[in-house]
């Protein structure tokens, strides 16, 4: 064999092995950020190694979801939180599902029997966002990136009738500027991440998310997107998620037009909320 050859092959067998050992990283977690997609790992380009390979601190919470998302566990906290949280975000965004009709579909993966016409497309997006909800439970304590919230838009917004528009963009930035509410939005490339600080507030969390939903990033699919990575981000924080439900959804849109000037509207409405899921921490004898 000629010193070239032999160069070549070494040069693979190198590959091979450095290829395998970023496959086990990020397997075990210790690359922030990795995620997996059918059988091929993403990894965001300021991913870094994390140091011994420690997991974080997680929260009774969190390992409580993690455990009854793997045991597919019916009429726990996952369950409940899978079925709420789909139903509440969604019927905000104009599906037409009922809750009951929800539910159906997350406990049988079937519609069932209606009277009224029902949109595929509320379907579709229906079960997509358990699948997010799913996403964001085994990645609460990876470091939030665009790519990540980019995978959750993707996640979304596959197998819709959006997802057909070559414009429409799953996934990715919108490229037409649109409005929100009679409100401007920014330009997507504005879109910053808050990575700054170790640990989060609430406070600091709210702000990320009405800054998020006054970029409006993607084409359709902010509010959702925005409200599973606010529920993720808690989670990654020690601090009790909650779901906005229709009674506080006129409160909460006042709170995030009022944030910049009268912070109190969106933090007490998110309290009231939170205050909501603590009762149901309660109910099932899961810790804060």
């Amino acid at each position: 064999m000629s010193q070239k050859l032999a160069d070549i092959g070494k040069n693979c067998y190198i590959c091979i092995i450095f290829s395998l050992k970023v496959r086990n990283y990020c397997s075990q977690g210790k690359l922030e950020g990795a995620f997996l997609t059918g059988k091929t790992w993403n990894i965001p380009e300021d991913a870094v190694v994390q140091k011994g390979g420690k997991e974080k601190h997680i929260m009774p919470l969190l390992k409580v979801l993690r455990e009854q998302k793997e045991m597919r566990l019916k009429g726990g906290i996952y369950h409940r939180t899978q079925i709420d949280l789909t139903y509440n975000s969604n019927h905000m965004e104009g599906s037409k599902l009922s809750h009951e009709q929800t539910r159906h579909i997350f406990e049988t993966n079937t519609i069932g029997i209606t009277d009224v016409s029902v949109r595929v497309d509320d379907i579709v997006e229906t079960v997509n966002h358990f699948r997010c909800i799913d996403s964001i439970i085994d990645h609460a304590t990876d470091r939030l990136t665009e790519g990540y919230i980019k995978e959750l838009h993707l996640m979304l917004k596959s197998g819709t009738h959006d997802a057909q528009k070559d414009w429409f963009r799953v996934g990715e930035y919108k490229l037409m500027p649109n409005e929100v509410g009679g409100m401007e939005t920014c330009e997507p490339e504005k879109l910053k991440e808050y990575n700054g600080k170790k640990s989060k507030s609430l406070d600091d969390i709210l702000d990320f998310h009405q800054r998020f939903e006054a970029i409006h990033p993607f084409q359709d699919g902010n509010g959702r997107v925005g409200r599973l990575v606010m529920f993720k981000e808690c989670l990654a924080n020690s601090i009790v998620p909650f779901i906005i439900t229709e009674e506080l959804r006129r409160f909460y849109y006042r709170g995030l037009q009022q944030w910049p000037t009268i912070p109190e509207y969106l933090r007490d409405t998110c309290l009231a909320a939170q205050d909501n899921y603590k009762a149901l921490l309660r109910y099932f004898r899961i810790k804060e």
